[in-house]
């Protein structure tokens, strides 16, 4: 689903280089439910950034879904994006001077679904995180919680082969952590691969894998029974 062989990513300015990622090496299985694990600054942002195609890296190579997206030009990586792809992030992104309902019609009108069609997939996913009811409500009017499975129906409605998440749950409390990690875990489940950035130990235990980052590179990977294994140690650079 998911494999970057030494991949790197620098930021640049006149006098200074900063090696923002040092030569990953990962493989995310179709179905996989995978936790990076980091202190804050050792470019988990970053990377999820490069793997959502949001941002380039510099050198080595990265395999989406089987398609080698190292050169692909602004309008293909866009594509690619908006179909295979749903992000859930930390501050839900999501439009205020719109309805829930057109909130998450947005992306999809990006990738020319007619109306009707729009609409049978955004009910699906209202209904999938409870929030039909809710479908007129604006951002203001909701909780943080609500919110964020506004945010995961978004991601939900494009039907992504890959969902990427950025501390899907730093802006809650924990009992509305605990739905939104259920309500991942259901998707997942379903078939649904999950990429989720965390600092937290409580939402890593959700994942099948959880890989260690640090300084901009991994250090070591550990399945959902405890047993570690070096990967990419490789790289030696610094965030």
């Amino acid at each position: 689903m998911l494999e970057m062989t030494e991949v790197s990513k620098f930021y640049r300015t006149d006098s200074i280089e900063t090696r923002a990622l040092s030569e990953i090496t990962l493989q995310v299985q179709a179905g996989e439910f995978v936790a990076i694990m980091g202190p804050s600054g050792c470019g988990k942002t970053t990377f999820l950034n490069v793997a959502g195609l949001l941002d380039t890296f510099d050198k080595g190579r990265y395999l989406l879904d089987g398609v080698d997206v190292s050169r692909l030009g602004d309008a293909d990586m866009s594509r690619i994006r908006n179909r295979k792809i749903g992000f859930i992030f930390q501050s839900f992104n999501l439009i205020p001077d719109l309805n829930v309902y057109d909130n998450i019609d947005v992306p999809l009108r990006y990738q020319g679904l007619g109306g009707r069609k729009r609409r049978e997939v955004i009910e699906e996913a209202l209904q999938k995180v409870g929030l039909m009811a809710r479908r007129k409500h604006h951002p203001s009017q909701l909780s943080g919680g609500q919110q964020q499975r506004v945010a995961i129906a978004r991601a939900l409605a494009g039907s992504p082969k890959l969902i990427l998440a950025d501390e899907p749950t730093g802006n809650l409390d924990s009992a509305m952590a605990d739905e939104i990690m259920s309500l991942l875990d259901q998707i997942n489940r379903e078939g649904t691969t999950i990429v989720m950035v965390t600092h937290d130990p409580g939402l890593a235990v959700h994942a099948h894998r959880i890989v260690r980052m640090r300084d901009g590179r991994l250090a070591a990977s550990e399945d959902e029974e405890g047993r570690a294994g070096e990967i990419g140690l490789h790289a030696v650079g610094s965030a």
